[in-house]
C-alpha cells in the first residue's frame, strides 16, 4: 500500500487557514477521532488526506488537531527538514492501514487487535511532550499535545489515543462499515439499537433512499 503512494512533498503556500474549508471537504462523519483518521483514504472532494504532507496538514487543521500557528511551524518545518516529513506521512499510512484492519476486523480478530496494540504503543514511545487543555476560538475545549524534540513524531498522538480509547472501553463491537458497497467509510454506532448503517444521511442514506423510491416506481 506504502508503494503505491506519492512520497513527494508538495506545499501550498499558506497565505490563509484552509480549515473552514476543508472541515466542509473531508469526511468528519465517524464520531470517534481514530475513526475519522481511516476514512481520510476515502474523502468527499479532493484527493488522499496523505496523498503528501501539505494535505495532512490540511486534514489535521480540518480535523481541529492543529492551529493555524502550529500548521504553519510544521510547514516551516517540513521545507527545512524534508525528511523528517517524509517519515511522519510513511508512520501515518501505516498507522491508518493498521487502524483500518481495526476498525473492520478487530472485533473478532484476537490478531489484529495485537497488531493495533503494537502499533499505537510504537507511536506513543517514539513521541515525547507535554498534554494540556487548550481554549479554541469558539469557546470551546480541546485536549492538546505539544511534542518536544521530534515534532513531526508528535502529530500522530491524538490519533493513535483515540484507537487506544477504543480499545481500553471495548467499543469495537459498535464500529460499523456504512452499508453502502461503494463507500467504504466507517464509523461508530451511537444510536441506542445500535442498528445505523449510513456513515452521514446526507449522502449514502439519500443515495439508497432514491435508489429504493426509483425501484418502486418500475414495479
Amino acid at each position: 500500500m506504502l508503494g503505491q503512494m506519492s512520497s513527494t512533498l508538495e506545499f501550498s503556500p499558506p497565505v490563509v487557514s484552509h480549515e473552514t474549508r476543508d472541515r466542509h471537504s473531508y469526511a468528519f462523519v465517524a464520531e470517534r477521532m481514530w475513526l475519522d483518521f481511516v476514512n481520510s483514504d476515502n474523502i468527499v472532494r479532493g484527493s488522499d488526506a496523505l496523498y503528501d504532507f501539505e494535505r495532512f496538514v490540511r486534514w489535521l487543521e480540518a480535523a481541529q488537531l492543529l492551529d493555524a500557528e502550529r500548521a504553519a511551524t510544521m510547514r516551516r518545518r517540513a521545507v527545512q527538514q524534508p525528511a523528517g516529513a517524509l517519515a511522519v506521512l510513511g508512520d501515518a499510512r501505516r498507522v491508518r492501514s493498521v487502524l483500518r484492519a481495526l476498525a473492520e476486523r478487530g472485533e473478532t480478530s484476537h490478531d489484529i487487535r495485537n497488531e493495533a496494540l503494537i502499533e499505537i504503543n510504537r507511536v506513543l514511545g517514539r513521541s515525547a511532550g507535554t498534554r494540556r487543555l487548550e481554549l479554541q476560538g469558539d469557546g470551546s475545549f480541546v485536549r492538546a499535545f505539544v511534542p518536544v524534540g521530534d515534532a513531526f513524531a508528535g502529530l500522530l498522538i491524538p490519533i493513535v489515543e483515540s484507537a487506544a480509547d477504543a480499545l481500553i472501553v471495548r467499543e469495537l463491537s459498535r464500529v460499523r462499515r456504512c452499508a453502502d458497497p461503494r463507500c467504504g467509510k466507517v464509523f461508530q454506532d451511537e444510536t441506542k439499537n445500535g442498528r445505523r448503517r449510513w456513515c452521514d444521511m446526507s449522502t449514502c442514506g439519500n443515495r439508497a433512499k432514491a435508489a429504493r423510491h426509483r425501484m418502486k416506481l418500475h414495479r
